[in-house]
């Protein structure tokens, strides 16, 4: 009898309005469309009439639920049910006391976790910045733990008084249980919620935002949180159970669209304001990652809220059963994927800020290895980035039941794609490697602050080539062995990359005959920076050196740049060591072997000479090779004398004048061209005298 009367009762309250009102609601809907003509095509309606039937249909639909409602109540009190809803209040009341005793217990032990939430706020801002990412993490989830111990303790209060004072002894009644469940489920989701916006604790608060827009967002979220949670793990089946699962079914709805509603006004009304904070912070950041994840979210998180509470909506009103479970453990795992994304990127970030610092020892033996390697760490951060950011898209499609994205990792396919990764990224590793290896390698022997002698311009040419060559092997090598660990068919890049350097080859043959001559004439150590040579035609010192010219600035200062394609032969004047060549003449009365030990004595001078240059330049040897020549007016003696390579020409001026100082010292003449001046002979055969005068007359 008692549930006939009840379901009397649930017919009277739907027929008060409630299903009434999303019908009626529902069937105006209608009017706004245009109406259709016999071909299915739609006919608009004047923007006048459109009102008018509009505004006759809400009050012809206003005019039917009034009436309506007076008749259920007359039906209510003609049936007599009002003590059955007193009934229904009065069993109700140790379910309020619960209610009370759990929210006052929850009350009182806050402030009792308060002194704590400081401290770990304090112990969460103190030590090295690098760890303070790290230090807040263990901070906030020791914070969140006390949190969900008062829940708990609170949740333990009212569950007690259910089972142990109200009632039977160890009997609790349905209603009870409800509320308990729905108590420890929302204020558990309220928690989380305190963890991202902390609203009393800065130093604890994972979103970058003020105190004062924190409460505005958990006061908000806060809200909606128990009206989800109450409303449906708590009145509807209270009320499902009380009165009948249709009247459950019309809370259900009227409550998913006062949530729809209120959150779409939400959403709509802040959404530049969010969005041009989201902007700020995206233009704040300098990872390239988090600044387009940001950008994109400020001009999609109200879309998101609106398809995401519409969601929930949907499903709670078409399947009430696992609406609420799903959405649940739907949206706990998306919190849970993004938080642990996020925390992950920003312990990477806060481990790799601080720059790599190499000792003074390894600084100078690889000067450059320091800089190579605080330049390759960002660009690893930024593809770890984006592999935890497909991570976490993964998860949350796989959450949401949108991907099965853990299946599809243990699939053929996706082993396949990881593997791929993996591959790839090996491969790149690999090559990182042997690029740091090789190139801090060659630093080191360029280095002239290492080892026992500077290195030469021939190594600083062909290590510099070696680099600049391994460079283009290992790039191109890579893109080829990494295009075909991805699936592309290489070949006919390979024989592309052949016809091309083939016909490059044929076009620029000039260019390849110089590089390859002068890589043999770099192996070959036949010209270093410095020397003084002489290459196709001209002679100078040797200011710069590549593997395809050589640049040569001669006596006079003019700066030659002569490709080694028109470098027949070098002539290398300071390679090794090198020989003063003198011929000094001597007049043909003087004595050969007088001069000798006058040459020899210069010789001697020369060693100890006041500029230390040429005193060190010149070596233990010297020679007289003897008379190299009888010329028209003098006899010459030849002299050499070994020096160090490229001395020879400011050792020979200095000897040049010793043998003058010495000669002269001795009397022994070194003379000018002299030239008799012959007169003919007369008729009668006499000689002709001579010209009057002391000697020969000179004639230069």
């Amino acid at each position: 009898m008692l549930r006939l009367q009840r379901l009397q009762l649930t017919d009277w309250l739907i027929r008060f309005g409630l299903v009434r009102f999303g019908c009626g609601a529902l069937a105006l809907l209608p009017l706004l469309a245009a109406a259709e003509n016999g071909n299915g095509e739609a006919e608009p309606l004047a923007p006048a009439r459109r009102i008018a039937e509009l505004s006759q249909a809400m009050a012809q639909w206003l005019n039917q639920t009034l009436r309506d409602i007076t008749a259920t109540f007359e039906e209510i009190e003609t049936a007599g049910l009002g003590n059955e809803l007193l009934t229904l209040a009065w069993e109700l009341g140790d379910l309020l006391i619960i209610i009370a005793v759990t929210i006052a217990l929850l009350l009182a032990l806050r402030p009792i976790a308060r002194p704590f939430f400081r401290r770990a706020e304090q112990w969460a801002q103190r030590g090295d910045e690098r760890l303070r990412t790290i230090r807040r993490t263990i901070g906030v989830s020791a914070a969140a733990v006390a949190d969900l111990v008062t829940i708990v303790l609170a949740w333990l209060g009212g569950y007690a008084l259910a089972l142990f004072v109200l009632g039977e002894v160890g009997e609790m009644e349905m209603r009870q249980s409800l509320f308990l469940n729905a108590f420890l489920l929302v204020e558990g989701a309220k928690a989380l919620l305190r963890i991202l916006f902390a609203t009393r604790n800065d130093g604890l608060r994972l979103l970058p935002m003020s105190a004062d827009y924190a409460h505005f967002w958990y006061a908000r979220l806060s809200r909606i949180s128990g009206l989800i949670g109450y409303g449906l793990l708590f009145l509807v089946p209270l009320f499902s159970q009380a009165i009948s699962e249709q009247f459950g079914q019309v809370i259900t709805l009227l409550l998913m669209v006062a949530v729809f509603g209120y959150a779409l006004t939400l959403a709509l009304r802040h959404r530049r304001d969010v969005r041009q904070r989201l902007e700020a912070r995206a233009a704040a950041t300098q990872v390239l990652v988090t600044r387009t994840v940001l950008a994109t979210l400020a001009w999609t998180w109200h879309w998101l809220v609106i398809a995401y509470f519409g969601t929930l909506a949907v499903i709670t009103v078409t399947q009430p059963e696992t609406a609420l479970p799903y959405m649940a453990q739907a949206t706990a795992q998306s919190v849970l994927i993004i938080a642990l994304g996020a925390l992950l990127a920003v312990a990477l970030t806060q481990a790799t800020a601080r720059r790599i610092q190499l000792s003074d020892a390894k600084r100078r033996h690889f000067p450059l290895l320091e800089q190579r390697l605080n330049a390759y760490v960002p660009i690893a951060l930024k593809l770890v980035r984006i592999v935890i950011v497909l991570g976490v898209c993964g998860l949350l499609l796989h959450a949401w039941g949108l991907f099965d994205f853990l299946g599809w990792l243990g699939s053929e396919s996706g082993l396949h794609i990881v593997g791929v990764v993996l591959s790839v990224a090996f491969i790149l590793i690999a090559a990182l490697g042997a690029w740091l290896i090789a190139a801090s390698w060659i630093e080191h022997r360029l280095n002239p602050n290492v080892g026992k002698r500077r290195p030469s311009a021939r190594e600083q040419t062909l290590l510099t080539l070696f680099r600049n060559a391994l460079a283009v092997v290992l790039v191109t090598m890579t893109v080829m062995i990494v295009l075909a660990e991805i699936g592309i068919n290489i070949g006919p890049l390979i024989a592309g990359a052949g016809v091309l350097g083939l016909a490059i080859g044929f076009g620029a043959q000039k260019l390849v005959q110089d590089i390859i001559t002068g890589v043999f004439i770099q192996l070959e150590n036949a010209i270093d920076v410095g020397d003084i040579v002489t290459a196709g035609g001209v002679t100078g010192t040797v200011e710069k050196l590549t593997v395809r010219s050589v640049n040569i600035r001669d006596l006079a200062g003019t700066y030659h740049f002569i490709p080694f394609s028109s470098v027949d032969s070098i002539a290398n004047f300071t390679r090794h060591f090198a020989y003063h060549v003198g011929d000094y003449g001597i007049a043909y009365r003087e004595s050969v072997d007088a001069a000798k030990p006058h040459l020899e004595a210069a010789y001697k001078e020369l060693k100890d000479h006041p500029n230390p240059d040429i005193a060190a330049a010149v070596l233990d040897e010297f020679w007289i090779d003897g008379v190299s020549s009888l010329g028209d007016s003098a006899v010459h003696l030849r002299v050499r004398i070994k020096t160090a390579p490229g001395m020879q020409w400011a050792v020979g001026r200095a000897y040049n004048e010793l043998v003058k100082k010495h000669l002269d010292a001795a009397g022994i003449e070194i003379p000018f061209p002299h030239r008799t001046v012959y007169f003919g002979e007369p008729a009668a055969g006499a000689d002709a005298p001579a010209l009057p005068g002391k000697g020969a007359t000179a004639v230069e």
